[in-house]
């Protein structure tokens, strides 16, 4: 197959095993973080190819969706669509490197395509959608909105932040905020300086009326 063919085969693929989710983590996300990669990609470089097919697979066998470790469906596909191995290799690795694994964890994205979907997984998950995605997986894991004797924690390893389940707020100070600053390209810190701020008037006007203040 060509590479138009193989991304669209791999998104027909990918719409169908992610039409149920209910944890902010479904094709519509995939949808954006592709959309946003290639966005990206126009901007700063790298080879669209492998940052959208990445992108399109990123999520497909993560952790948080109770896939196992010792498979991997992203392999499994690639394999059986032919792709150049190559390539594969390069798209594995891509995906290796997106995920956000803890405060206290580097999660240094080391070739430019990595950087471009790294950056476009993370500006999905702060800003409107973000705040969206985020009580949307909450309430998929039956987690509390918010108690306020439990302190967020600035996880140091990923066996710690994967263990967790703190209430959805925490993961504002556990995660999200923290994202503005680990952008890699220049083009994605410029929309996550926006994406920022609403998240923290949100919280502000969340704790107001978490307080009967307003």
């Amino acid at each position: 197959m060509q590479q138009k063919e193989l991304v669209l085969a791999t998104e027909s693929f990918i719409r169908q095993h992610f039409a149920a989710d209910s944890s902010g983590h479904d094709w519509w996300h995939i949808h954006r973080v592709r959309n946003m990669a290639v966005h990206l990609g126009k901007k700063e470089g790298g080879d669209l190819f492998l940052i959208e097919m990445a992108a399109l697979l990123h999520d497909l066998d993560d952790w948080k969706l109770g896939n196992g470790e010792n498979t991997s469906k992203t392999k499994s596909w690639l394999k059986q669509i032919s792709i150049d191995k190559k390539d594969a290799d390069k798209i594995e690795q891509i995906i290796e490197q997106v995920s956000f694994k803890g405060a206290g964890v580097e999660t240094k994205a080391d070739s430019l395509e990595a950087q471009i979907v790294q950056d476009a997984d993370r500006l999905d998950a702060i800003g409107a959608i973000g705040i969206a995605r985020t009580f949307a997986y909450g309430g998929n894991k039956g987690r509390l909105l918010h108690h306020p004797d439990i302190e967020p924690q600035l996880h140091n390893s990923f066996e710690e932040y994967k263990k967790t389940t703190a209430p959805t707020i925490n993961h504002f100070y556990e995660k999200l905020l923290l994202l503005k600053d680990r952008m890699n390209t220049k083009a994605a810190q410029e929309i996550a300086e926006e994406r920022h701020r609403f998240m923290e008037d949100f919280l502000a006007q969340f704790f107001l009326e978490w307080d009967c203040k307003k």
